[in-house]
């Protein structure tokens, strides 16, 4: 039976914490905010959330923060959680001159450090392009390269148009809560809920003293939260050739209650799923042995979970009210028989894709010698006849590229019928037609990676005024207009003169990112950048600023 709790978890609608009595305002889409005598969010609250996923390492597999039994590993995503929930606030995202930022410590002292310029957004790479592709935004999370990390939306031509700094993140996407778009997203040991103005309206925790994990938040239309949870115990492992005395880590599912926090759900792949059911070697980690490694929950059409195990091959449906497990697809105790094409083998993702289809990313790697079962990964679709039992692989979509991905991934569905991808440890995402011809193809710099990639349309609208910075060279002014997550900004407008009260305009330039930086002749003393929509009217007008 599944394991059911009233105990409540931390949910509610934040400022950051301990800023609340100050009256600070908290908006992820802006440098600027209340508190006391401070003029930014991060003087007043110190610095962003800036506690590191536990994530999957470059070839292996996403290793998550965990609560463990006696003698195992200390989980990395502990001190980020206390550390977070204890100091949040918004980065400054800007381009201009060096600032102090005071960065509060935990035991109540303060330091301050110099920072020369704030993270810039990655920008994509856009390798492809095609007007086939489907109109929105792209989702990503940049982690574990030399960039700045965190939850990032580009457009079409990998040009940053929001980007909040601070720490690894996962799964960000828009989804509906309360029946409106939101932004969620992973960071830092907490799930994240952010409404059009980039204003965090909820946040989840994990319940039962349990360390949440960021592989998967999924939200229901019964305004829950679905998330996952890696969870140690001690366990005799000499059954599978391992320790007497080892560790396990459990597979657990919290269902959330987001306005409330209570747990309403709560699954233990230990309760159901038979550690000898993995393909993961009993000696692959010394400190605990992941046999399950849970990366996915979500509802199936008929509201029953569907449930990832990537270290059992295994895509498990349970039952969402008793929690026994209604079948599995894959792994060593499939109960369908699998038709030719039909396998899986460390996969990502599984989602309905229809009446009695499911569509997942199949990795068939896990990056560690052996590891590699097929030459390529692949998004596949899968038709479940529950009468016979069988299943048939409706099709399969691969990279040109023929891209093996050793760990993470998925596949997103769009209205056009076009199917986008991520690709994981790759740093790629990709979009495909219906019959699998690639439309749209964009890296991340560097080593930068995603855990999964999403295409969205968002429209995004600032509770903030946009910023402005100058700085002159010689007889050149150059000029930023930063407007962070405005979505409807065509162009930008620039007015300088010797003093606020005497602006004039001297030009505009089209949006180009999210800091659009312009040249004008000559040295003002003043600009102001005003953004204007595509018929040419005023949306917002900047505060003047000083050029330097």
């Amino acid at each position: 039976m599944p394991r059911r709790s009233t105990a409540s978890t931390f949910v509610r609608a934040v400022s950051p914490p301990g800023c609340e009595s100050a009256g600070c305002r908290f908006d992820l889409g802006s440098d600027s905010g209340r508190c006391g005598s401070a003029t930014t969010v991060v003087e007043c609250c110190g610095s962003g959330p800036n506690g590191e996923l536990a994530s999957e390492p470059k070839g292996g597999s996403m290793s998550s923060a965990m609560t463990t039994g006696a003698g195992a590993r200390k989980p990395r995503g502990v001190f980020a959680l206390v550390l977070v929930a204890a100091l949040w606030s918004a980065f400054v995202l800007s381009a201009g001159a060096a600032s102090q930022l005071r960065v509060a410590h935990a035991a109540g002292k303060s330091v301050t450090r110099a920072v020369s310029s704030q993270p810039r957004a990655p920008r994509l790479r856009v390798v492809q392009r095609s007007s086939l592709a489907a109109p929105g935004y792209i989702f990503i999370a940049p982690k574990l390269g030399q960039t700045a990390h965190g939850p990032e939306i580009v457009d079409g031509q990998g040009r940053p148009v929001w980007f909040h700094p601070g720490g690894e993140a996962t799964d960000f996407r828009v989804q509906s809560y309360l029946g409106k778009p939101v932004l969620t997203w992973y960071q830092g040991g907490i799930d994240y809920i952010a409404d059009n103005s980039y204003h965090v309206v909820a946040t989840v925790h994990a319940g039962n003293g349990l360390d949440l994990d960021g592989h998967e938040f999924a939200l229901t239309p019964q305004g829950t939260a679905l998330i996952t949870i890696f969870h140690g115990v001690p366990f005799d492992l000499s059954s599978i050739g391992g320790p007497k005395d080892g560790t396990v880590v459990d597979g657990i599912v919290q269902e959330i209650d987001v306005a409330t926090g209570r747990v309403l759900f709560e699954w233990h792949s230990l309760d159901h799923v038979p550690v000898d059911e993995s393909y993961l070697p009993v000696n692959s980690d010394p400190d605990s042995y992941d046999y399950f490694h849970i990366n996915a929950v979500n509802l199936d059409s008929d509201g029953n979970l569907l449930i990832s195990g990537r270290h059992t091959w295994t895509v498990y449906k349970v039952d969402r009210q008793s929690g026994r497990i209604i079948w599995r697809l894959g792994g060593k105790h499939t109960d369908f028989t699998l038709g030719p094409g039909v396998r899986l083998a460390w996969q990502h993702n599984p989602l309905p894709a229809g009446a009695n289809t499911i569509r997942l990313f199949d990795n068939e790697n896990n990056g560690e010698p052996g590891g590699r079962i097929m030459a390529q990964s692949r998004v596949v679709w899968i038709h479940l006849d529950t009468a016979t039992m069988t299943a048939t692989l409706v099709k399969a979509i691969t990279h040109p590229g023929a891209l093996s991905v050793p760990s993470q991934g998925n596949a997103q569905a769009l209205d056009n019928g076009n199917t986008f991808v991520g690709w994981g440890e790759l740093g790629r995402v990709s979009e495909f037609d219906s019959q699998g011809k690639l439309l749209f193809d964009a890296t991340l710099p560097g080593d930068d990676d995603t855990y999964r990639g999403y295409r969205f349309q968002w429209t995004g609208q600032p509770g903030t005024l946009p910023a402005a910075t100058a700085r002159h060279t010689g007889r050149t002014t150059t000029v930023h207009a930063i407007w962070n997550g405005a979505t409807e900004v065509a162009r930008w407008r620039i007015l300088a003169g010797r003093s606020r009260a005497k602006l004039v305009r001297i030009r505009a330039a089209a949006w180009s990112g999210l800091d659009t930086t312009m040249k004008i002749a000559g040295v003002p003393k003043k600009v102001q950048v005003v953004a204007l929509d595509a018929r040419g009217g005023v949306i917002a007008t900047s505060k003047p600023a000083r050029v330097r």
